[in-house]
């Protein structure tokens, strides 16, 4: 069976400059989604969400935006301005597990909110035309959760659910929850997305060995982690390309140099590329010490030094 790979968006990590560098170097992903947009009240949309949807940033690839919102004159502002951009599609994200927002009954923390639910889809798509998808958590204390929304949800013409298979409270703690998965998979008549863990080639078989149903696939930290990960699913290969790491060496310069261009100092680009590093070293012979050497590059040429040094050791494996 044919599927679709699609990149979880992650805020802090998957903007225009990583979205770009990745498309041209890995491939791969089929869609991108952005992060989402949140007002918090106020109907004005930041600039460093207009930078990262503007249609000239994201020529080369497809990208959905995504809104993250418990309130529908919010939602409904969203749609008319990324509707104004010529997007027709937009992400509603319940599936965010962060306390800061899941405390203000955002994310995944309103999971639990059918009515709530219920009432922001029947304005949006009373008032509006534009296409709705989802991406959720199954719940926040409970995977059961999900399941009350299934009703409210079967109501409306949503395009798709991406369901990451964790509770919101797990964090990214622990294991995927797979048989909680299932229970989505045969609780609705909506369109189900796979989100989460998915970090191997070979987890991916093993998801779609478990999931014979699905057919779309969303990687988040995993991409990050390995950003082959996609393209080598897509050739079934377990091997690597040869100049593998000539090739993540070009991707690391581009997006340093993109963010070094727009960040100002040199704190704000080594924290930047200290979290890309979290993931990135997960894929290296030897994750703990490549990260420490990295958080301890206080500059920028001792952290370019670090980098050479880093890939050096790999391509003499």
């Amino acid at each position: 069976m044919s599927f679709t790979l699609l990149s979880s968006p992650l805020q802090g990590f998957t903007d225009f400059r990583f979205r770009n560098a990745f498309h041209h170097f890995f491939g791969g992903i089929d869609t991108f989604y952005a992060p989402y947009i949140r007002l918090d009240g106020k109907l004005v949309i930041k600039s460093s969400y207009q930078r990262d949807l503007q249609l000239e940033n994201n020529t080369d690839l497809s990208l959905i935006p995504q809104v993250m919102t418990n309130d529908a004159d919010e939602f409904l502002f969203v749609v008319k301005y990324i509707q104004d951009l010529g997007y027709t599609e937009l992400n509603w994200n319940l599936g965010c597990p962060y306390p800061m927002v899941t405390k203000r009954g955002m994310g995944s923390g309103l999971v639990k909110e059918a009515d709530k639910i219920d009432h922001i889809l029947d304005r949006v798509h009373a008032e509006t035309n534009v296409t709705v998808s989802m991406k959720m958590r199954m719940g926040y204390e409970d995977s059961s959760e999900i399941l009350d929304t299934f009703p409210v949800l079967d109501k409306y013409p949503i395009k798709n659910i991406a369901i990451h298979a964790r509770i919101g409270k797990q964090l990214y703690k622990g294991g995927v929850d797979l048989d909680a998965f299932q229970r989505c998979v045969d609780s609705t008549r909506h369109k189900l997305y796979y989100n989460g863990d998915i970090t191997t080639v070979q987890t991916f078989k093993n998801m779609q060995d478990r999931f014979p149903s699905i057919d779309h696939w969303m990687i988040g930290r995993g991409l990050i982690a390995d950003p082959f990960l996609p393209s080598m699913i897509k050739a079934n290969t377990f091997e690597y390309p040869e100049d593998r790491w000539a090739i993540f060496s070009e991707f690391h310069e581009t997006i340093y140099k993109d963010y070094d261009a727009f960040l100002s100092g040199p704190t704000p680009i080594k924290m930047k590329m200290q979290g890309f590093w979290e993931f990135f070293s997960q894929s290296f012979s030897n994750p703990q010490k490549t990260f420490k050497a990295i958080k301890k590059a206080n500059n920028p040429r001792a952290y370019q030094s670090a980098v050479a040094e880093i890939l050096k050791k790999e391509m003499s494996l």
